[in-house]
């Protein structure tokens, strides 16, 4: 990885590699291991500073660069990823313990949703207002709010990346982002391929650093015009008062509990796979990860049968065995999915399979086996929480009332997945999630393009994904124009 070797204990600042103003370090560590990759700069309050006024200085000049100028330095940048893949995949795998196809695939997205950008840069427009008279002209534009801070968490650092720089960049904002300190490499890898392809100095800045620390700096900032967030829902909280202090517009992406809605005339061939991938993935360390499995009593039994035997099948190691999941990413976040394992059988819950670490191939790693629990109620924190790993929470349901109120059934609204042959029974219970999203026999958003990353309730609010995100990073000014009569010559 030489050519794309970070510095270490630097962040990237008005376009070079700097130290923390303090000289704090903090360690990256493998999952696998726990042993320290390397270490990243420590970001403070002083070093948030330095970064925003970077990205202000650069702010008035790229906000008036040409957009298909904006937009070729983009599509620069995607070229870039695509070369790189290898490098960057590797990156990512190690930092957050996916396997390896899981970042090589983190890239090939993230490089996608770059590109979809690139090209949209010089496709934003307004709109041309309707008059009382001939003597008037009315019309919007729309403009780039200034500085925006991103925040992202640690779980697929390079998508959440791309999906958040790149629609602000090519709407003319600059951005300083702070990736998680958990896993922040492959952030810092693109945004260095981001200084190649000919971004700016200052344009895109990035540190990392604690959330009280760094993160608290960055969205309380008094001279942050935008901010975006993604993470839980109670740390959301705290990012909107911070941002009420400035009357800051926020865009928060939070978590989720996303049900697996099984009717019995479902195509099993099709949803197991799907069902099974979608709380393993990542370990389950996904918003939209697939943890409650909803399924209409008639075949309850069956499915949970072979649910449980696929995840028994489940082979886990660390990422560069390129198996099929990894460990979770940190011990604060093992001791968490260990916590509801230990909880559910107390509470009622029948463990079908797992439930215990699985650690005996790999001793020093933060695994935890994939885990399917049965006779879950609706009333237990496995049914209603985000466990963020490998645990699946199943309930049976009776017709499609008692479905529909399952599938609502908790305070986040993320997205909802429905198994059924029936067309017209998919479209009524579409209607119905309450939900930013809806997939009907598959998992999540496969084969659309610029599907809309949407969601409602404790889940947060966005406009992200597809060419909406351009909206959600621009402003929108409204002209309106007399015209007056110019006297002859």
């Amino acid at each position: 990885m030489a050519d794309l070797d970070i510095p270490t204990a630097r962040q990237l600042v008005d376009g070079d590699w700097t130290p923390a103003a303090d000289g704090g370090e903090l360690p990256v560590l493998d999952p696998a291991t726990r042993e320290t990759i390397q270490s990243v700069a420590r970001a403070r309050a002083v070093d948030v500073d330095h970064a925003v006024a970077a990205a202000r200085r650069a702010a008035p000049g790229w906000a008036t660069t040409s957009p298909s100028e904006r937009g070729a330095i983009l599509s620069r940048w995607a070229a870039l990823i695509g070369e790189h893949v290898e490098e960057l995949a590797a990156y990512e795998a190690r930092d957050v313990g996916k396997p390896r196809s899981g970042g090589r695939l983190n890239m090939y997205i993230a490089q996608g949703i770059v590109d979809y950008f690139a090209g949209a840069a010089d496709k934003l427009t307004g709109v041309t207002l309707p008059t009382r008279t001939p003597d008037y002209f009315g019309y919007t534009r729309p403009e780039p709010y200034g500085v925006c801070a991103v925040i992202i968490p640690w779980n697929v650092p390079a998508v959440l990346t791309a999906a958040n720089v790149a629609p602000a960049l090519a709407a003319g904002n600059t951005v300083v982002l702070k990736p998680s300190e958990v896993a922040p490499l492959s952030p810092f890898a693109l945004a260095e391929l981001g200084r190649r392809a000919g971004l700016p100095p200052g344009v895109l800045n990035v540190v990392t650093g604690l959330g009280p620390e760094a993160g608290v700096a960055l969205t309380g900032h008094a001279d942050i015009d935008h901010i975006s967030f993604v993470g839980s829902t109670v740390t959301g909280r705290s990012v909107m008062r911070a941002a009420a202090q400035h009357l800051v517009p926020v865009k928060l992406e939070l978590g989720g509990k996303s049900p697996n809605v099984v009717f019995a005339d479902a195509d099993l061939d099709a949803a197991i796979p799907a069902i099974i991938a979608s709380i393993t993935e990542n370990a389950g360390q996904n918003c939209y990860a697939g943890s409650r499995l909803l399924v209409e009593e008639s075949i309850r039994a069956e499915v949970v049968e072979r649910v449980a035997a696929g995840m028994a099948a489940i082979r886990t190691g660390p990422w560069d065995q390129d198996l099929d999941m990894g460990p979770l990413v940190s011990q604060a976040q093992y001791e968490r999915v260990r916590g509801f394992l230990a909880e559910a059988p107390a509470a009622g819950a029948r463990l079908v399979v797992g439930g215990e670490p699985a650690t005996a191939a790999f001793d020093d790693g933060w695994y935890v086996a994939p885990t399917v629990f049965d006779q879950v109620d609706s009333d237990m924190r496995l049914a209603r929480e985000e466990v963020f790993g490998p645990v699946l929470a199943v309930q049976g349901f009776r017709g499609v009332d008692e479905a529909v109120a399952l599938m609502n059934g908790t305070d986040f609204g993320l997205l909802a997945c429905i198994w059924t042959t029936d067309v017209s029974r998919a479209l009524r219970v579409a209607g119905q999630a309450r939900a930013g999203q809806v997939a009907v026999n598959q998992f999540h958003d496969a084969g659309v393009i610029g599907f809309p990353f949407n969601m409602q309730k404790e889940s947060g609010f966005s406009r992200g994904g597809g060419y909406a995100a351009l909206r959600e990073y621009t402003q929108e000014k409204a002209v309106a124009v007399r015209l007056l009569d110019r006297p002859s010559a």
